[in-house]
């Protein structure tokens, strides 16, 4: 899993501001229809929703100028991202000061409501940033809960939920500025904390699994070393056998030919897995394939023409339904065509004798879909979340079939997955198997997860 790069986390956030502001807006409507008009409270209604109207306003502004910056430059430095939270946040601090002031100051329960704008922008913004933005909270209604004390500003007194004006007791104004103010430096200092932690603990496990990978690319390509070594080896063991088997047989009592010809099978099956382990080891090595656009419609018909007579060996029922909408797609023909081929011939191994392998595909507007299902031996339920790791083979599968690869599944999942597509598996052991595969029409997004390479 990549890493967000620190810009675009920014800019999330500063939506996120932006969708937590419209709550607070239906908030301050529905608090100030609701205290005034069914709690009988006395508020000063007009002024409130004047400033929620000046929210409404401000929210939009703020929503379009993140949208310009975006759309002006799509790597948007990080400084910029901060300055407009920075820019947000404080808004948000003086408006709510100012709501604070019209609905009854420091008597109001909503100076907690500081405390949220302290944590995130510990979220989001430097320890400093936010320290910064809590010292302006405190100057902010320190400066409020002043100049209403001492009368040079008006204080609205909420008159049905007070039983009367506190701003006027300098203890109570005293000790609540003192609350207000370690509560919101508290606050920073814990948020800071936690949100350092878990930055570091985040950079941890990015290095990690950067080393994971590192290590990974290592094992894959000492796997492909041994491997290709053992291919060429194979062959000739394979080619020498083959002249034995051709030129022996008939010669050599029949329990020397036995044994040459099960020596020979051997290094055939041998072959193939080693050829299966050098493809899959050479696709994970270079996670890219050769696209081009090509009808998908001929290569699943190539596929089915080229498992034909092998259906027809086990008296198997093959049908194929290829939509009409299923035209051309955008991907690697070879390796689709390999795919679905290699998938079919699994389905008709696994299938006893006059059963039924279906094929069917249908297109959508941006994708295509393939199921190919089959009445035969099922997969365990237990076994279905593993059927695409290397080497893993189910267990009533190995009955069927001793020396399969285990590599087949997995070499699928690896096309499909960079292809850009999805697999899922639906299955029921004795009750046959159904997989769906889903791949994209078009290209697969430079900035996408999966790289590929044009033909």
């Amino acid at each position: 899993m990549k890493p967000v790069p620190e810009n675009i986390r920014l800019l999330k956030g500063a939506y996120w501001l932006t969708k937590l502001r419209w709550i607070a807006i239906v908030y301050v409507i529905a608090g100030t229809y609701v205290t005034s008009n069914l709690l009988a409270v006395s508020l000063h209604d007009v002024a409130l929703y004047v400033i929620a109207t000046i929210l409404i306003l401000y929210n939009i502004t703020a929503l379009l100028l993140l949208k310009r910056l975006e759309k002006k430059n799509r790597h948007v430095s990080s400084k910029a991202v901060k300055r407009i939270i920075n820019l947000q946040i404080c808004t948000d601090l003086f408006l709510l000061t100012v709501i604070l002031h019209f609905s009854g100051g420091i008597e109001n329960p909503l100076v907690f409501y500081f405390v949220f704008h302290m944590i995130i922008s510990s979220i989001l913004l430097s320890p400093r940033e936010s320290y910064l933005q809590a010292t302006f909270a405190v100057l902010l209604f320190g400066l409020l809960a002043l100049l209403e004390h001492t009368g040079i500003i008006a204080h609205y007194c909420l008159t049905g939920f007070v039983p009367h004006c506190l701003q006027e007791e300098r203890l109570y104004v005293l000790g609540t500025l003192f609350v207000f103010t370690t509560a919101l430096y508290l606050a920073v200092y814990m948020a800071n904390y936690i949100a350092v932690r878990l930055k570091k603990t985040e950079e941890a496990y990015r290095q990690a699994n950067v080393m994971l990978q590192k290590k990974d690319r290592i094992k894959d390509e000492y796997v492909f070393r041994v491997t290709h070594d053992i291919k060429g080896h194979l062959a000739t063991i394979q080619s020498c056998l083959a002249i034995l088997v051709e030129g022996m047989i008939g010669k050599l009592p029949d329990r020397e030919t036995d044994l040459i010809g099960r020596a020979y099978k051997r290094a055939l099956k041998l072959s193939d897995f080693v050829r299966a382990l050098l493809r899959l080891t050479r696709m994970r090595l270079n996670n890219a394939l050769e696209m081009e656009e090509f009808s998908l419609a001929d290569s699943l018909q190539n596929s089915v023409e080229a498992v034909k007579n092998r259906a027809e060996e086990k008296s198997i029922t093959l049908n194929d339904t290829i939509g009409p909408s299923v035209s051309r797609l955008y991907g690697n023909p070879f390796s689709i065509e390999e795919m679905i081929t290699n998938m079919l011939l699994n389905a008709i191994k696994y299938t006893p004798e006059n059963g039924t392998v279906e094929l069917k595909a249908s297109g959508q507007e941006d994708s295509v879909t393939i199921e190919i299902s089959d009445t035969g031996i099922g997969i365990p339920r237990g076994d279905q979340s593993k059927i695409f790791d290397e080497f893993f083979r189910a267990i009533n599968a190995r009955k069927v079939e001793r020396d399969g690869t285990g590599l087949g599944l997995s070499i699928v999942k690896h096309i499909v997955d960079g292809h850009g597509g999805q697999i899922n598996v639906k299955s029921s052991e004795g009750g046959g198997t159904t997989f769906y595969i889903q791949l994209p029409r078009g290209p697969i997004s430079q900035s996408g997860d999966v790289p590929r390479q044009n033909a």
